[in-house]
């Protein structure tokens, strides 16, 4: 299990008042209509586009995108990105920040996320996974050729594969280190000449008032109460994306050397964008 990151100050209290369970109510119903409809939406389409296209989807990932897009504009939330998007085949590493980055992310480019196995077992959020295609994977180096295998599939046709290299999501404040080992099924010898790896610099800003943390999700809190709390927001602050140039694996010397360079681009772009 990978460790979770935990700040030395407790969360801030959760205070939601008349006005903010009314906002709830007024921002949850739409919210669970959009995604829960775009969910049945695309199942529906799926079984049309698996027969035709089989791990292809040419239709499905644009449903995604409209559910995430206008996610942000049923919160109120500010949504802003920059940089070009890759177009070579290969993966796309961020910092993680909270469930949030999610919706972002896929806001913006059509991707397909790699995560830990276990999330495939969590109820709602492991249906969700599943059915937009999310990879999963088992820390097991028994099975890292199969894997390697898996993600050869995927980027031969055509997907993005996205990458939390953290491990682990922050309270939004800070870039924690980039655990190698997530970069070393790229220098595997069917990937590492055709594959391109692109960083994005996730950065919350938060409401006026809130603390600058406000959008964090870390350590042991709850998702429920965190959704509320967002939901309930008088003020909404906004996300802001920023991708950096694509750099070829096979120009870095060895997974060490692509991780380091992906978190420079990561950290520094972080640390400029945050006040």
């Amino acid at each position: 299990m990978t460790p979770l990151w935990n700040s030395e100050e407790a969360p801030d209290p959760i205070e939601i008042g008349s006005l903010g369970w009314l906002l709830v109510v007024l921002r949850g119903l739409p919210l669970a209509l959009l995604v829960f409809g775009g969910l049945l939406v695309l199942l529906c389409l799926r079984l049309v586009e698996l027969p035709l296209f089989g791990m292809r989807r040419p239709v499905t990932p644009f449903i995604t995108q409209f559910v995430s897009r206008n996610a942000f504009r049923i919160l109120g939330m500010g949504f802003t990105s920059s940089g070009e998007l890759m177009r070579e085949r290969g993966a796309v590493v961020a910092n993680h920040s909270s469930w949030l980055d999610i919706f972002a992310l896929n806001a913006r480019k059509r991707i397909y996320f790699v995560s830990k196995a276990e999330v495939a077992k969590w109820p709602g959020i492991g249906w969700l996974a599943r059915a937009t295609g999310t990879v999963f994977i088992e820390r097991d180096p028994r099975k890292a050729r199969e894997q390697t295998a898996l993600f050869e599939a995927r980027l031969k046709a055509g997907h993005k594969l996205l990458f939390f290299p953290e491990g682990t999501s922050t309270d939004g404040l800070r870039v924690l280190p980039f655990k190698t080992t997530l970069f070393a099924a790229f220098f595997a010898p069917e990937l590492r000449d055709f594959m391109y790896v692109q960083p994005v610099t996730v950065v919350f800003h938060a409401p006026e008032g809130e603390p600058e943390r406000f959008y964090g999700w870390w350590g042991d809190m709850d998702f429920g109460p965190h959704l509320l709390k967002i939901l309930a927001a008088r003020r909404q602050g906004r996300v802001e994306l920023i991708y950096h140039e694509p750099v070829r694996v096979a120009g870095f010397e060895n997974r060490k050397a692509l991780a380091a360079y992906c978190e420079a681009a990561v950290r520094h772009a972080h640390e400029l964008a945050r006040p």
